[in-house]
């Protein structure tokens, strides 16, 4: 049973770290003050992602091709940047993203799905208990996704506006031409 909980928490723990969505985390945590807001819509994304995989296994990523979902991923994220880039009220202080749940979910729910995270997900629970595999996925991913909020807030902090906008629109463009040509 303890392996059946360690093994997934370590292991995705080391393939999510710097991942392309927790980058996505993190920016969109620089454009909020909604932490909680967020962080549910990112929890969400990753057991409604993640869970499907580990009840399903690979057939998920079977059933819709994972170039749409690769080209769905890379156009929202370049949507992002665009919009984020174009945002005039880099000034303010307050929150740009209307619905930082929202945000956190899409993203992360597209960044997720036919992830290589995903994948090792459902093997996971190929060979090992799926309750336990999923709590530690869960787990490991949770764990990171607070730490990435964490230095989008410390950002946020010690950063003029109009430079976190105008990375965090150069990040979200770039993650999507990636997502494209299949480097992430």
């Amino acid at each position: 049973m303890i392996q059946d909980f360690l093994v997934p928490l370590i292991t995705i723990g080391l393939a999510e770290l710097g991942d392309k969505t927790q980058l996505a985390v993190l920016t969109l945590s620089s454009r909020t003050k909604k932490y909680t807001e967020l962080l549910l819509g990112v929890v969400l994304a990753f057991a409604l992602a993640d869970g499907l995989a580990i009840a399903l296994g690979e057939v998920v990523t079977k059933v819709i091709p994972r170039d749409w979902i690769k080209t769905g991923a890379g156009v929202l994220f370049i949507i992002f940047g665009l919009i984020t880039l174009l945002n005039k009220e880099e000034g303010k202080k307050s929150s740009h993203l209307k619905n930082p749940f929202l945000a956190g979910f899409v993203m992360v729910f597209l960044s997720e799905f036919g992830d290589k995270t995903q994948i090792a997900a459902g093997l996971f629970a190929t060979q090992f208990n799926p309750f336990w595999v999923f709590a530690g996925v869960m787990l490991a991913l949770i764990l990171l996704s607070v730490m990435a909020m964490f230095l989008g807030n410390l950002l946020m902090k010690r950063l003029k506006q109009k430079y976190i906008s105008l990375a965090a629109g150069a990040i979200f463009i770039l993650i999507g031409v990636l997502t494209f040509f299949g480097v992430l």
